[in-house]
């Protein structure tokens, strides 16, 4: 199989690094950090770059590109410990809206694709322990339209979004409704997050809101998938660039007169880094070339990069910061911040153990081998 990247891949990916080189440099990333996590400028300025309608078909404006190229781009912004909203906005509402009734794809997919619209999937609730099946949320059909009533908790951008795409049940089942910031019932509490981001919790009480599909269980399903992708390439970033400054410190920092890059014993550790970022990046590569198989096979798939990510970020990350010592849990200090990012990234979507078990139910078939 060929996984060389084709020149127009490579140029995206040229072009957004060049982008974090220039205008997102960590000293930006840790001002807008202690300013609460705000990042509507950085998605505006995505937007300027075309970044924004990366997955929109063009018929509505956008580049229509598939999931290759939202992991080069994942891959870079995850380098650059870009903080947008990207993953949410650009990548998963666009797959939440393609199937979405005629009126509400042309009001939303062109305002996506331009940037002057932030949509963001408000799917979690408490107690879900993130089954997508768990919804306590309510849709009740009246007079020809829809009222939903509920609460999602860590809503991503949750108060700095347009809309939200929401899951709720009714009496025939999972449905997927797009909700409006600015609709009657809706109450937004915004707080900032442990990587320097932003959420919010949403309540909804008896908000109008439009249908998107009546097959919201299926949609949201692929959705979470493409989230899953994404998070998966972002977490390739965070640790190729994690690692590079590690070994930038290592070759820095002197002990006994000699860089601690000459102790065989840490040689020898940050070789085992190395291993589980590759072992990371293929299941990555792996999760974005399945999103586009059967659904019985694409879930388990990126379950399974899942947990090769969740294993991967957590070791990188506390191995790194070991081999910096104080000075990589300093608030100051740009390896903290990715340490950060890469522990939220794992609980991103279901954490490590939830998607061991999500491997373990798919595998009956296979008696405990990877088909």
């Amino acid at each position: 199989m060929d996984f060389d990247f084709t020149d127009e891949q490579n140029s995206l990916r040229d072009a957004v690094a060049r982008w974090v080189q220039r205008d997102f440099t960590f000293e930006r990333r840790h001002a807008l950090a202690k300013a609460g996590g705000f990042a509507r400028d950085v998605w505006a300025e995505l937007a300027g770059l075309g970044l924004t309608g990366l997955a929109v078909d063009e018929g509505h404006g956008g580049m229509g590109f598939g999931p290759v190229e939202a992991m080069v781009v994942m891959e870079e912004l995850g380098r650059g410990l870009v903080h947008a909203p990207y993953a949410q906005g650009a990548l998963m509402a666009p797959a939440l809206l393609a199937h979405a009734h005629a009126d509400v794809k042309a009001q939303w997919l062109p305002r996506i694709a331009d940037g002057s619209a932030l949509v963001v999937l408000a799917h979690q609730e408490r107690g879900a322990r993130y089954r997508l099946d768990q919804i306590g949320t309510r849709a009740v059909a009246v007079g020809g339209g829809w009222t939903v009533s509920g609460t999602k908790s860590v809503v991503p951008a949750g108060d700095e979004a347009d809309a939200f795409v929401v899951p709720a049940h009714s009496a025939s089942g999972i449905h997927l409704f797009l909700v409006p910031k600015d609709a009657p019932g809706v109450t937004l509490r915004g707080y900032p997050t442990q990587d320097g981001a932003r959420a919010a919790e949403l309540t909804l009480a008896d908000t109008p809101a439009a249908l998107v599909a009546h097959d919201g269980a299926a949609m949201l399903e692929r959705a979470v998938d493409v989230g899953i992708a994404a998070a998966c390439a972002e977490g390739v970033g965070l640790m190729d660039r994690l690692v590079a400054v590690t070994v930038e410190y290592m070759n820095t920092r002197r002990q006994f007169g000699v860089p601690i890059a000459s102790f065989q014993a840490l040689r020898h550790r940050i070789a085992d880094v190395k291993m589980q970022l590759e072992l990371a990046r293929s299941m990555s590569y792996y999760a974005t070339l399945k999103l586009g198989e059967e659904p019985p096979a694409r879930r388990r798939a990126l379950s399974q990069a899942k947990v090769q990510l969740g294993q991967s970020m957590r070791f990188v990350g506390q191995q790194c910061i070991q081999l910096h010592g104080g000075i990589g849990v300093t608030d100051e200090y740009v390896a903290s911040h990715y340490f950060k990012r890469l522990t939220v990234l794992e609980m991103t979507f279901g954490d490590t153990l939830h998607h061991l078990g999500e491997v373990s139910a798919r595998m009956t078939d296979t008696a405990g081998v990877f088909a």
